[in-house]
């Protein structure tokens, strides 16, 4: 699936060796196919508790080096480690492969608080490099409202809403429990959505919040996402976290450039179906952009921007693209970040340490503001299959 600026590479140019840790959904549907089809990477190594899914993802006719931790890469030659473990796995095994000298990328929620935020950055102080984004920030929906923002005047509100019809993940695995996720809809889907609403206005500060969390749907069998493998069996018990997440956050944020931002993000609802809606209003108009994030079958049909500007409305045209092409983009460009130490040091396409920080301190204080603490720092176990 490699798009044509990929495909521009010299043919002849070094690969750079890719070791994949976790070998859940992510790893099988994003992260192996679509670094296997670049040109500029090569998957040398997996690493998943369970060595028979890691084996599962090992490329046809290839010597890959199959283990199941990161003490399995010791000695072997890499480019770049892509962690797709667990949420609490994140920040520990990425400070491990720093450590060592390796970069990084982190998928999101690229960690569960401030504090995971400053501990990356302290082992970054290496000299290696770590690398995170939203692929949604990729999408020509999303360029395309970014583009309006000018013609929209002073900014004054941003609203950002993932709403999925049924979409809980795996509730008897590690994503609906607070000890080992950190939280639930708001770091799933509230961290794309504040990663794109954030970078939307320039990556303002933040000077207050408030929020709301609520797990209304997590005893509802009929709200697990039906797209996962364990989601079509309906025998999984309805509630097994001794601490669960949330699946419906709520919140809002003042920025310090003074824009009134809302959060809505939730795993359940009464819904049809799943959608992404942001809204940007300014003094010369306000812009509404629906579609779905991410690889959901139960989606809206295409995407639509829209421009309200003193009782008119103006459709703005779409492009229409295929259902995952951002993720494509995301590994362009993380080729293009890796091979060109200006973009990466500059932090010029985001995901930057400094950018990770302010999500992180985001989501910490919205879920301070709805009473819920953080993660204990010591995790009950280390299990890193999703």
């Amino acid at each position: 699936m490699a798009t044509e600026r990929s495909r521009s590479r010299a043919a002849d140019a070094p690969r750079l060796r890719t070791a994949v840790l976790g070998a859940g959904w992510v790893s099988r549907t994003v992260w192996v196919p679509l670094l296997e089809a670049h040109p500029a990477f090569e998957v040398t190594a997996l690493v998943d508790a369970d060595p028979a899914a890691a084996r599962a993802l090992v490329p046809p006719g290839r010597d890959v080096v199959v283990g199941t931790g990161p003490d399995d890469l010791l000695g072997l030659p890499l480019d770049l480690a892509v962690v797709a473990l667990p949420n609490h796995l994140h920040v520990p095994v990425a400070r491990t492969l720093l450590g060592r000298g390796v970069p990084v990328f982190v998928e999101k929620p690229v960690c569960r608080t401030a504090a995971e935020a400053r501990s990356l950055a302290e082992a970054a102080r290496s000299g290696a490099g770590v690398y995170a984004g939203s692929a949604a920030r990729h999408r020509a929906d999303v360029q395309a409202l970014a583009a309006l923002l000018p013609s929209l005047g002073d900014l004054r509100a941003l609203g950002l809403d993932w709403t999925r019809a049924s979409g809980i993940p795996q509730r008897d695995g590690w994503f609906t429990d607070r000890r080992l996720a950190g939280g639930g809809a708001l770091l799933d889907l509230g961290w794309h959505l504040l990663d794109v609403g954030l970078d939307l206005l320039g990556r303002p500060g933040v000077t207050a919040a408030l929020g709301a969390v609520s797990g209304d749907w997590l005893g509802d069998t009929d709200a697990t996402a039906d797209w996962s493998p364990r989601g079509r069996d309906r025998d999984t018990p309805a509630r097994t976290a001794g601490d669960p997440v949330e699946d419906t956050a709520r919140g809002f944020l003042l920025t310090d450039t003074g824009v009134a931002v809302s959060v809505l993000a939730r795993w359940a609802s009464h819904q049809a179906v799943d959608s992404t809606t942001l809204s940007v209003e300014g003094t010369k108009g306000v812009a509404v952009l629906r579609g779905t994030f991410g690889f959901s079958p139960h989606r809206v049909p295409r995407s639509s921007l829209t421009v309200l500007r003193r009782g008119e409305r103006t459709e703005v045209p779409l492009p229409e693209e295929p259902v995952g092409i951002e993720y494509e983009r995301l590994v362009d460009d993380l080729a293009r970040r890796l091979t060109d130490p200006a973009r990466s040091t500059t932090g010029a396409d985001g995901g930057s340490l400094a950018e990770i920080g302010v999500l992180a301190h985001c989501v910490d204080r919205l879920y301070a503001a709805a009473g819920r603490t953080g993660p204990s720092p010591t995790t009950p176990e280390t299990r890193s299959t999703p």
